[in-house]
């Protein structure tokens, strides 16, 4: 039996997960994808589930930036329950069968939920070592994304808002890691030019402080000492990015004041 929520995804060349995906999230009775110009095959993929019957809405819009593009992937939805899964998530069993009993809860508007990653060398973590709780299944009309979230996009829900536990969501995403750092420094860019455009300074003492704080924040309260170095690395990676952001916050202040420009005056060197 369907449930009465509207699952949506956006993507781009995600054929190597959507399909584990979409089928994770086969019991909601909508499930709309957005694309913004898939070229390796997602869009054939979403084609043959959608010949299998599964409830299939695949819309194609240009990319707006993370939280704009979901908030269009959002606008879309029909069902009174609206559900966001990014395409490398699935639904974990645990989760699943827990759904039913969400939608039935009327004191609450929305629910967060947290996320298992998945380790190479280890694989998923396990449900002792997870990831913060985060919005993710809500009444419609009652969430909405900010659409000048250049990346980590959330879901702001009005009114109340419950944990999910016991289940979450699988994050399966085993890129090695020279590719995975690329990805912080690309995320991390982003995240620095969004904080400036909101009119916040740079806090170069946050160099120092956020990357431990960080580490030590998902290696021990999130027990990912217990994924032993996979999971040291996980964690560093994280540390990385944090601090990858605060120095390009003060980068791009300090070269606004003294520009690139190589001096000619060099007497002394």
């Amino acid at each position: 039996m369907s449930l009465p929520v509207s699952a949506f995804i956006i993507c781009q060349d995600e054929a190597h997960v959507i399909e584990n995906c979409v089928r994770s999230v086969s019991f909601c009775t909508e499930i709309v994808v957005v694309d913004s110009g898939s070229t390796d095959g997602t869009l054939e993929i979403l084609e043959r589930l959608q010949a299998e019957g599964l409830p299939l809405r695949v819309l194609r819009e240009p990319w707006r930036g993370f939280g704009a593009q979901k908030q269009f992937a959002l606008e879309q939805c029909t069902q009174p329950w609206c559900f966001s899964i990014d395409s490398d998530e699935r639904v974990s069993p645990a989760l699943g069968e827990r759904f039913p009993q969400l939608l039935v809860d009327e004191g609450v508007n929305g629910w967060k939920i947290t996320r298992y990653d998945y380790l190479n060398g280890y694989g998923y973590v396990p449900p002792s070592a997870h990831e913060r709780y985060h919005n993710r299944l809500f009444r419609r009309g009652k969430g909405r994304f900010n659409t000048t979230d250049l990346v980590h996009e959330g879901i702001e829900i009005d009114g109340a808002v419950k944990k999910v536990a016991p289940g979450g969501l699988l994050h399966f995403s085993p890129i090695v890691l020279h590719d995975q750092m690329l990805k912080e420094n690309k995320y991390s860019t982003l995240k620095a030019k969004m904080k400036t455009g909101r009119g916040k300074p740079p806090r170069p003492w946050k160099m120092l402080v956020s990357p431990p704080v960080f580490f030590l924040r998902w290696y021990l309260a999130h027990g990912l000492w217990r994924c032993g170095w996979p999971g040291f690395i996980h964690c560093a990676k994280g540390a990385i990015y944090s601090f990858l952001t605060e120095a390009k916050r003060y980068e791009n202040v300090a070269m606004e004041r003294i520009p690139p420009v190589e001096p000619t005056d060099v007497r002394g060197y």
